[in-house]
């Protein structure tokens, strides 16, 4: 199960991490707790009929904050349907089967180790950048919650105390640096002081530059882009090497919308991050792609299961 704000997704996913079917169905998530467990249900039902045979074990990539331990749903802002709702224990009710609960990023890290590009290692750090950044960590091939079930926020470790204002509060947060947001948020700081780029044509006004309108006036020879990206990549290499030191991961694996628009520079990645990091073998991690995109979530919840 993947849920968001606006849609539940529940797939069928086999022990090896073959995805067999999707369905996806509205989330009433500004409606009654009980109205979004509705929405969660019926895209199980519809699941499970697809599989006469039954489930088992129903793995649900959530939106946080939550407690994995529990199952419970604290009070995450894209579903306010939910104030430390026990969801794990609402649907253990109705199901005979083991139910899982955690966020994303954890989640999709753990189908990647199990299954997808980090087949094989045992230590693993998972970014997936779109229009946040969020990370998960897996130590000898077990998601790391920490003392709470809150570790592994790394889209919000700043890289610079001068920076703006994240909007967990802090300044400089690779997030607010480096997600698709916010380089398009840079995109139009400059072209509003004056930076002349053919972005704003592609994009028709100043408030539709987004991440795409950068890619594409990158591969059009802007140098505004060109800027903005050899920027954001020095800001990856010095966030990623702080990784590497404080973890010392096996693999880095990058996911997300927007890091398609940073793959043409993952090999000066490559390079970079030795040359910021203390640690002298820190050429030998490798930096690769994942292997689930828009279905993470429901490789995830699997995975949760496994």
């Amino acid at each position: 199960m993947d849920v968001g704000g606006t849609k539940v997704a529940a797939g069928l996913v086999t022990r090896d991490g073959e995805i067999l079917s999707v369905n996806r169905f509205p989330m009433s998530s500004h409606r009654s707790a009980e109205d979004g467990l509705r929405s969660v249900v019926a895209a199980i039902a519809e699941a499970i009929d697809r599989n006469p045979g039954g489930v088992q074990g129903i793995g649900i990539c959530a939106p946080g904050p939550l407690d994995p331990k529990t199952g419970v749903i604290l009070n995450p802002p894209n579903v306010p349907c939910w104030r430390n709702f026990p969801l794990a224990e609402s649907l253990q009710k109705l199901y005979p089967v083991p139910v899982k609960v955690d966020n994303d990023a954890n989640a999709a890290a753990l189908a990647e180790t199990r299954w997808g590009a980090a087949r094989g290692y045992k230590n693993v750090f998972y970014a997936t950048i779109g229009t946040g950044i969020g990370t998960g960590i897996v130590i000898d091939e077990k998601i790391f919650h920490g003392r709470t079930g809150s570790a592994g926020e790394g889209g919000h470790l700043s890289i610079d105390y001068h920076g703006p204002i994240c909007q967990c509060g802090k300044p400089g947060c690779i997030e607010i640096l480096a997600s698709g947001t916010g380089i398009a948020n840079r995109a139009r700081e400059r072209i509003a002081a004056g930076a002349k780029s053919a972005m704003l044509g592609l994009a028709g006004s100043l408030e539709a530059i987004t991440g795409e309108v950068i890619a594409k006036a990158f591969a059009a020879g802007d140098t505004v882009a060109t800027v903005l990206l050899t920027e954001t990549i020095e800001m990856l290499a010095l966030w990623l090497s702080n990784m590497i030191d404080l973890l010392d991961p096996d693999v880095i694996v990058i996911g997300g919308g927007a890091a398609a628009l940073y793959r043409p520079f993952f090999d000066q990645l490559r390079l970079r991050i030795p040359q910021l990091t203390v640690n002298p073998r820190a050429h030998e991690v490798p930096i690769v792609a994942p292997r689930y995109g828009a279905d993470a979530g429901i490789a995830g919840g699997a995975a949760l299961c496994a």
